[in-house]
Order: C-alpha cells, then sequence, then structure tokens
C-alpha cells in the first residue's frame, strides 16, 4: 500500500522520493538527485510557500523556457543574473593558492570569468596590428600585452579570441543591419615573444537583455541590468590550460554592481591616455590615443589536470 506523504506519521516526503532515485546507475546522476531533492525540500519547508505563489515559480520557469530561441538562451540569463553563472565557473576554476614569490612576480594565472551570451564560434583572423573596429566610430584604443606561463616564459603562437560590444555598447550580433559581421571581434596570434596588440575602440557598459521573464524579476526587485565595459578573451596555447575570461575598464560605471557579478579585482584595468604622436603613427592611431595592456598568465594543462 502507498504511503500517505502527507501523514505525518507515514515516512517523510523527502525520504520517499530519495528512495526513488537509490538505484539510478550512473552513480553522479544518483549523487546529485539526491543532493537536490534534499535542498530542495529544505527551500520549500523553509519559506512555506503558498499554491498561488508555487504557480507563479511554475510560471515564471515556464516562460524563461518560452523565451529561449536558436539566438537566445533565457535561462543562461537567469543563471547569469542569480550568480549561478560565475559561481560555477568560480568552483570549476579553483586551484591552490600561488607561492608568496610567484605572485608577488606576477606569474600568478590569471582569473578566469564567464564567457557571457555573445561569443561566437569563429571570430574572423585578424594579423598583429589590426583594427577590429569595422564602423570607425568611438574612441580609439590600443590593447598591447603577452602571453605567458608560471614560471614566466612567453608563449609564442599563443591565439587570442576577442570580442567586444562597440563604443554605444552593442555586440554586432544585437545589430546585424547596422554592425558589419564581425565587428568587434578578431582572432590574434601572438609573436614569437607571446607579444599581441590590436587596435579598438574603448568599450562602453551596457544592460543584459530585459524585454523577456529576467528582465521582468530584475523590475520586481529593484535590481538594474547593467554589465561595467570589458573586452573579452579566449587564450590559448598548447600544452596550457585554455582561458576564458573579460578585462574591465576601471573607470566604467557598475565596476562594483555588475548584473551578473562577474567582476574580479585583478581583472580591472585602467584605460591610459598616451600622449605620444610618434607611437600614435606607428599604430595607425590619432595622437593622443587610448592604451589598454594586460598580460595573461596560462597554467600548464597538468597542473589544471592535477
Amino acid at each position: 500500500m502507498a504511503n500517505d506523504l502527507t501523514d505525518p506519521t507515514e515516512v517523510a516526503p523527502v525520504d520517499a522520493v530519495l528512495a526513488s532515485f537509490a538505484r539510478t546507475p550512473d552513480p553522479r546522476l544518483r549523487e546529485i538527485l539526491t543532493r537536490l531533492v534534499r535542498h530542495l525540500h529544505a527551500f520549500v519547508v523553509d519559506i512555506e510557500p503558498t499554491m498561488a505563489e508555487w504557480q507563479a515559480a511554475i510560471d515564471f520557469l515556464t516562460s524563461t523556457g518560452h523565451a529561449c530561441t536558436d539566438r537566445r538562451q533565457e535561462f543562461i540569463l537567469l543563471s547569469d543574473v542569480l550568480g549561478v553563472s560565475t559561481l560555477v565557473e568560480s568552483v570549476n576554476d579553483r586551484r591552490p593558492d600561488p607561492a608568496p614569490a610567484a605572485a608577488a612576480a606576477g606569474q600568478d594565472r590569471t582569473e578566469s570569468t564567464v564567457l557571457g551570451p555573445f561569443h561566437v564560434v569563429s571570430s574572423p583572423p585578424r594579423a598583429l596590428g589590426d583594427t577590429i573596429d569595422l564602423t570607425g566610430g568611438g574612441t580609439p584604443c590600443l590593447v598591447t600585452g603577452e602571453v605567458r606561463t608560471t614560471d614566466g616564459q612567453p608563449l609564442p603562437g599563443a591565439t587570442l579570441d576577442v570580442w567586444q560590444a562597440d563604443d554605444q555598447g552593442f555586440y554586432d550580433v544585437q545589430q546585424p543591419e547596422e554592425q558589419p559581421a564581425g565587428n568587434g571581434r578578431g582572432l590574434f596570434t601572438a609573436d614569437a615573444d607571446g607579444r599581441f596588440r590590436f587596435r579598438s575602440v574603448v568599450p562602453r557598459h551596457y544592460p543584459i537583455p530585459t524585454d523577456g521573464p529576467v528582465g521582468d524579476l530584475l523590475r520586481a526587485t529593484g535590481r538594474h541590468a547593467n554589465r561595467p565595459a570589458h573586452i573579452h578573451f579566449i587564450v590559448a596555447a598548447e600544452g596550457h590550460r585554455s582561458l576564458t575570461t573579460q578585462i574591465y575598464v576601471a573607470d566604467s560605471p557598475y565596476i562594483d554592481s555588475d548584473a551578473v557579478f562577474a567582476v574580479k579585482r585583478r581583472l580591472v584595468r585602467e584605460v591610459e591616455t598616451v600622449h605620444d604622436p610618434a607611437a600614435a603613427a606607428r599604430h595607425g592611431l590619432p595622437s593622443p590615443f587610448r592604451q589598454l595592456r594586460f598580460d595573461f598568465v596560462l597554467e600548464p594543462a597538468e597542473e589544471a589536470g592535477a
């Protein structure tokens, strides 16, 4: 005879559900479901939702699914604004603290951040020094740096997949009729000394999409939808762990209140103003120009898998 799960003298609902998953063949799936059920049941007991509140939660998740298309993933956006995307990234990026000497020498590995929704499968290959600004708008900016390993050695031939919003805060895929495909994007290969450089514009802060259920959630909770200005990078080199990260503009609004909680202090950089006509001419930029410099440190693959 089946248990009456509403009768306190019977088996607790959570125990009955856990027992139903006890024979799950995949041990990792069994572990995940077990922990999920325990946390979810504890959550319900804690907040004691009314049936109307529970139905509203189900309706919200349903509408989130309906908002997903082949070009938009509203569940990822929801994960972002709840801080879960950053949490998952941080959990998977945990490593032992570097030795004090390595940290002091700037040889600690560069921190990773979330991929974001605007990455494309392949950025257009570009030569070092090329521009990724195809529209000629905004404040010209030179982005430079080098890629090295944790022992301080350069990584020649490292690849850098770059993408960013324009000076108005839009990515090319958001404005296909106004921006040419590939604007703000480039795939670069570091030189023999691990150095890279390219021209761009200083990116602008921008709001995440708010025309769906996630936007409704932000409005209902009085939260803003803005991300600080940043440039995305995927940096890769043979024998080393690939790095997905973002470099943030120091004086950008929302540095301290990123809507997706992805800012890490060591990834914030000043975009300096350079008064050097010779350097401007050498790089094909007006004088003065802005410059952002950031060095990437990749850890060996064997350390990443340790």
